[in-house]
Order: structure tokens, then sequence, then C-alpha cells
């Protein structure tokens, strides 16, 4: 699996000086009255109650409140409620972020009872939401939330007397330079509405994902690499909403930051949550999205990389991908950056850590495991395009998620390879227990 993971110090610390030479100063903060984050504000309904949020970027943030708020970890998402109903509704915000923080606490963060102390204060308190949103009434304001990039799942819980709304809203964050975001409109036009086929049962779904090539490719195709061990079937709205809720955020464009960035986080040993992943092939082109869950440091993550298929399955997309687990770095003449994630070998644990971090989403519907990436036994491992071994056991999971939220015990394991006692029944079982 190649990725961009360090170059060598020297080269680091070059950067490092030619970034910090040319840092300039932030200007003083314009008219905040002219910020214009609610004109791609998100918004659903449930009944009589709509709800519509936006994230702040770190520079509408600034502009807004007068203060470099993501610079401290902090991110305002603005919520409006319009209540049609005849109860009064309470916004949870720990369902928000369970580690908000009060309009209270940062507005001393940046008072200290020093001079405009009370202007401060007054401006923080009057942007805080403010329960509760009574019977016919729209209520707006903002809850400060960690920061994050790329996107952000809002989740909304209201409260009434007797009665709750849950919402879920898939927020994209400006100022950031995702991968996806690059392709998102190539995305709609990949192939002609006559090239798409629609599966409605799932065996013929099945025997479809079996023919599916059993690797990624170079760039020719004249090789092949890691295995397309993961099939997702969903949309914007339920299978990537389920993702971001269990920690997996999108990856950044390769350029000079999130190089440079890369190299510090290598340097310093830091984690970087959305660091850039070097192209694979499939369908003849670079994966169409990738995603990354974070661990200790740069050097060790899970990752995934997807692709859209000629394909829907009853209607919803259909994305092929591959999915493994980075376990350090090494050098390597295989990549144009001379070094390289190393993986680790059991790509089934990570396919299996999957399909269990995503039971706990709430939208996983059902799971199952169909065959068509072949068999590599841990005694004579295939190798993936920069040469680390992999072995498996041949097959692909296929994840199936849906907008309702479903239980642990609902999700449905479709009758397919493992389904007695094998991968799919196990991994639910102890995702349950």
């Amino acid at each position: 699996m190649t990725s961009i993971a360090k170059f060598s110090l020297a080269l680091i610390g070059a950067l490092i000086l030619t970034v910090a030479g040319g840092c300039a100063t932030v200007d003083a903060p314009a008219d905040r009255t002219v910020v214009d984050f609610k004109g791609r504000a998100v918004s659903q309904r449930d009944g009589n109650v709509r709800v519509s949020t936006s994230v702040l970027s770190a520079e509408e943030s600034r502009e807004l409140y007068g203060f470099p708020l993501a610079e401290n970890g902090i991110q305002p998402v603005w919520i409006e409620v319009e209540n049609g109903d005849e109860l009064a509704y309470w916004l949870l915000s720990l369902g928000l972020d369970p580690n908000f923080f009060p309009a209270s606490e940062v507005a001393d963060l940046y008072a200290r009872d020093g001079p405009g102390a009370a202007e401060i204060e007054q401006r923080f308190r009057q942007l805080a939401w403010r329960n509760p949103v009574p019977p016919g009434a729209t209520v707006s304001g903002v809850v400060l939330t960690n920061l994050d990039e790329g996107v952000k799942l809002v989740q909304l819980d209201l409260v009434a007397d007797g009665r709750m709304k849950t919402f879920a809203l898939f927020n994209f964050i400006p100022g950031f330079r995702a991968d996806f975001a690059s392709k998102e409109t190539r995305l709609a036009d990949l192939y002609p509405a006559d090239a798409i086929i629609d599966y409605a049962t799932d065996d013929k779904l099945r025997t479809a994902l079996e023919q599916l090539p059993c690797c990624v490719t170079n760039k020719s195709g004249s090789r092949d690499g890691d295995p397309l061990n993961l099939v997702i079937i969903g949309s914007v709205q339920d299978a990537f909403p389920a993702l971001v809720r269990r920690g997996w955020r999108p990856t950044e464009q390769t350029w000079f930051g999130s190089v440079t960035k890369m190299m510090s986080s290598a340097l310093f040993g830091e984690r970087y949550r959305y660091a850039p992943v070097s192209p694979l092939y499939l369908y003849g082109r670079p994966q169409d999205l990738a995603m990354q869950k974070a661990r200790d440091n740069i050097h060790q993550r899970n990752h995934l990389r997807l692709w859209r298929a000629p394909m829907l399955y009853r209607g919803k997309q259909v994305w092929v991908g591959q999915i493994s687990r980075d376990i350090g770095s090494r050098l390597t003449i295989h990549s144009p950056y001379l070094t390289t994630h190393k993986i680790d070998p059991d790509v089934d644990e990570a396919r299996s850590a999957l399909t269990e971090d995503m039971a706990y989403s709430q939208n996983l519907s059902a799971i199952g495991l169909v065959g068509g990436v072949g068999a590599a036994p841990k005694s004579a491992p295939r190798g993936n395009l920069t040469t680390d071994p992999y072995y498996t056991d041949g097959l692909r999971v296929v994840l199936i998620f849906d907008v309702r939220p479903t239980s642990l015990a609902d999700i449905d394991v479709l009758p397919w390879e493992g389904r007695q006692g094998g991968f799919v029944e196990q991994s639910v079982k102890r995702t349950a227990q």
C-alpha cells in the first residue's frame, strides 16, 4: 500500500523553514454580519419539525467571533430548529458533541478580564444556542464543538415531553482540500445511464460481485496489488455518515500543504487524521474516494479506497473497495516518494474490524461475504504493488447501509459465503457481546 509518509530530515527542515518564512500576519476580522455560512445549510424534516445545520470553517468562525477558534480546536456549528409541533423541544448538546464547549468557557478564554471582556462575553452569549424551542417557534444558535476538517456528521437529538426526534446531517466544511471534492462532479458522470445495471435480487448481486477483478492494479493495469476485499452499498445519506460517525475521515488532496503536514507528522510522531493516500487503480482510474481512521501516529492507520461501480442494488449505489491496516513505514524503490506504509499482512483482520465497526454505526442493515479475491494462505502469500506480503481467505465483505437506524440484533446476515459459523456470524456475535 503506497502513501506519502516521510522524506529525509533535511528536506523536512528545509520545507518547514520555507513555510515559516512565508507566513503572513492575519488581518483584523471583517464585518462579522456578512458571514454567509447559512447559505449552504443542510436541512432535514421529521413531521412538523425541520432542522438546518451549517459547520463553520476556520475563517468563518474567526470572522463571526473575532477570534481564531480553530487554533484552539473549537468549531462552531450553527443550528436552526423550526418547531411546528404542539410541544416544546430541548436540544441535547451532548448528543452533538460529548465534549462540547460552553459559550461561557470559550468567552472566558479570550476575555480574561481584559479590555472589552464584557463585550466579548455578550457576543458569545448572543450567538449561543438557547433552549427550549417553543411550539410554533423557530430558534437558531451556535454550539461550540471540537474541530473537524472536510466533513462533520451533525447529530441532533430533540427531546419533548414523551417524544424524541433524532436527525443526522452530513455537512461539508469549506477550506479543506478533500480528495473526493476534486472528483465530486466527475463521479456524477462516470457512466452513461444505460451502462448501469440495477440488481434486484441477492443472487444476481452476488454473481456480479464475484465477477469483479481480484485486486487493484498499477496505472497501466499490468500488475495486481492489494485485494478488492470490500463492497459498500449505500449513498452519501447513509453509508458515508455511518463511516464518519465511527471516526473515519476523508483524505486530503496531495498538495504542498498536505505534504508538509505529512512530513511534520512523520518527524514528530504525530497523528494526521486526513493524510493523503497514493493512487491505486480500478476501472482504469484512481480511487474515487478514500477514508482513514487514524491511530497513534501517522505510521499507523486503517484506511480504505473506494470506486463507484457501474451497478446498483435495488436503487442503491455500489462501491467496490480495498481496506488494510498500516502498521509502520519503510523505504522502497516502488514508490515515487521512496517511502511506503507497511501493511498488516492479515488483510482479513482489517476487513473484519471494519465490519464490526460499522455494526456500531447504527446504519448497517445487512452483511454478506462473496468470493472473487482468491485465497492466498499464510504459507504462500501474495504481494501488493510495493511488495508487502498479504494473506487472505479470498472473500470480500459486502456491507449494506440504510438511512433508518438498525440495532445490532437486527442486522441481516445474507446467506452467502461463510454463513454458518463463519466470519460474518462471528463478527456480529463478537460485536453484540
